[in-house]
């Protein structure tokens, strides 16, 4: 599985699209799906299980303007980090665009290095909030609540501190982790720690969000440590 960040550009300059998209995707963490206007950004939502970590949006878009849009996206429930890029530095400008949901601004013309600095930091911020939220198989994953929600059968998981970081470290990973990395990662470097404390939690988080806790589908065993597939579908018992 490729677990980089889901990220949509919605800008109608063809060049600074494909400028962004290069270097979001050199940076190794983001994927990005891009919109050269509110129409094609509408697409983009409307797509089966799509989700976006994020949303990059110009001001200036050809079918309306970009603030408009972001007002509309919080209006219907989209509460992820958006970025306004704008070509106008009036303070006028910046506040209607902030006081339309947006997160931060980016003034054109700027360096893309900028632009991926600002969406990790707003990336940090709205993990750590309580509207953040990562599907995980057929829950939706609350990290800062602690909380895995089945909406189809109505049924909510609450989990420990430990098992919210084994969920978070996991779903961040692009492949198998290591045993010894996921307990320093969540762990620390704590000579206490013993490998069968990460077994025993992964046993535990199984057994609370797999169909068939004895044939895992969503965090499964792979080498010497786990992987979570987000995108698995568990069976239901």
């Amino acid at each position: 599985m490729n677990n980089r960040r889901p990220i949509l550009l919605v800008d109608d300059d063809a060049e600074l699209l494909e400028l962004l998209t290069e270097h979001l995707h050199a940076t190794g963490q983001f994927a990005v799906t891009t919109a050269a206007s509110m129409e094609d950004a509408d697409k983009a939502f409307a797509q089966e299980d799509s989700h976006f970590d994020a949303v990059v949006l110009d001001i200036g878009l050809p079918d309306g303007d970009g603030r408009d849009y972001c007002a509309r996206m919080r209006k219907v429930g989209h509460n992820m980090p958006v970025i306004i890029l704008t070509g106008a530095n009036e303070e006028s400008d910046v506040v209607r665009g902030l006081d339309s949901g947006a997160n931060d601004y980016v003034a054109k013309p700027f360096r893309a290095a900028e632009l991926v600095a600002r969406l990790q930091a707003q990336l940090r911020v709205f993990e750590r909030s309580e509207e953040a939220v990562f599907p995980v198989g057929p829950y939706t994953f609350r990290p800062a609540k602690k909380l895995l929600q089945d909406i189809g059968r109505n049924r909510r998981i609450h989990l420990t501190d430990k098992e919210t970081a084994v969920l978070k470290f996991l779903y961040r990973s692009d492949k198998t982790v290591d045993r010894q990395i996921l307990m320093h990662e969540v762990w620390g470097y704590n000579s206490a720690v013993r490998t069968h404390t990460l077994e025993t939690h992964i046993y535990r988080l199984r057994q609370k969000i797999e169909a068939d806790p004895g044939n895992p589908s969503l965090l499964v065993t792979e080498g010497g440590g786990y992987r979570l597939r987000p995108e698995a579908v568990a069976t239901e018992q």
